[in-house]
């Protein structure tokens, strides 16, 4: 798999939480640091989800917002 985002987190799927149209999926890094990510249900079934399975979370953004308290 090639892919022009430089930021591609290998991981395993935590937890999947299937709504009508969209699928919420948790992934879980290495260091225990989470990532959430919502897709359509129909490309979770297709990719075969399930907890425990490896996965990679790429990010591929314009723009990445910064926040203080």
């Amino acid at each position: 798999m090639k892919l022009s985002a430089r930021n591609a987190l290998k991981g395993k799927v935590k937890e999947i939480k299937a709504g009508a149209v969209n699928t919420e999926v948790i992934v879980e890094l290495k260091g225990g640091e989470e990532i959430v990510s919502m897709i359509s249900k129909d490309s979770a079934e297709k990719l075969g989800l399930k907890a425990g399975k490896e996965v990679y979370a790429v990010i591929k953004a314009s723009s990445v917002m910064i926040g203080t308290d």
